[in-house]
């Protein structure tokens, strides 16, 4: 269905899970990928949320190339609660999920070929939360914003669309019973679900859209929950 021979893609945490089968995805349709995480990974180990690491990896990516086509912004920030994440591991949760995203889509700014497009990972956490999930929800909530942001400033230019995943297991494990069942579309997510739309976003079948973010969920956060609807029930917690 895809054909991005002679496109460069950079993706961000592509060592591991949905960044590891976005990449894998890219390169069976014919593209040169390159990664940058901070686990072991045969392009680019380094950590993100430094300036000096990402100017380093976006001065490579050009001199070996030249230029660049696809940028997915998808390296995870951690996860801490407000009772338990200290200020530095908030603002290293920014780094990691906004701050820099922003600048890798500037300092490619220059380099992208007509036809080009981001892409940002964020989640459904951008707009439902479970207890102790700040850093992370906040993180993700910047990267939605910042796509529209993106999108109105680099009209013309490069295209920019960001995906929200809802529950995704990267071991592509097959869920039955409750696990499945509360998913409107009755069953868990696996990278595939996520990596596919990567690809069409960054396909010309998407030309005519920018600045949207696509929940991919499986329904969860359309569906209305009462207490005491279908077997539902809320535990008091005093």
């Amino acid at each position: 269905m895809f054909d991005f021979n002679n496109k460069i893609v950079v993706i961000t945490g592509g060592a591991r899970g949905i960044g590891k089968r976005i990449r894998e995805r890219f390169e069976e349709a014919g593209a040169t990928v390159s990664v940058i995480d901070i686990l072991p990974n045969d392009c680019f180990v380094g950590d993100i949320s430094d300036k000096g690491t990402l100017e380093k990896y976006a001065d490579g990516i050009i001199s070996k190339y030249g230029h660049i086509d696809y940028l997915i912004n998808n390296a995870a920030p951690i996860m801490r609660g407000v009772e338990d994440c200290s200020y530095e591991d908030f603002e290293y949760a920014l780094k990691v999920g906004v701050t820099a995203p922003f600048y890798l889509s500037k300092l490619f700014l220059p380099y992208f070929k007509k036809g080009a497009s981001i892409v940002n990972i964020s989640s459904s956490r951008d707009r439902m939360s479970q207890p102790g999930t700040e850093s992370y929800t906040a993180a993700k909530g910047g990267i939605s914003a910042l796509t529209h942001a993106l999108a109105v400033s680099l009209a013309g230019r490069v295209r920019v669309n960001s995906i929200s995943p809802g529950w995704i297991d990267n071991a592509f494990t097959v869920y039955e019973g409750p696990d499945a069942a509360q998913q409107p579309s009755g069953r868990v997510g696996d990278p595939d679900d996520i990596a596919n739309m990567v690809l069409y976003l960054c396909s010309d079948m998407s030309g005519f859209i920018t600045g949207e973010n696509i929940c991919i969920d499986g329904g969860m956060t359309k569906q209305m929950i009462y207490h005491g609807d279908h077997g539902w029930t809320l535990a008091d917690k005093g």
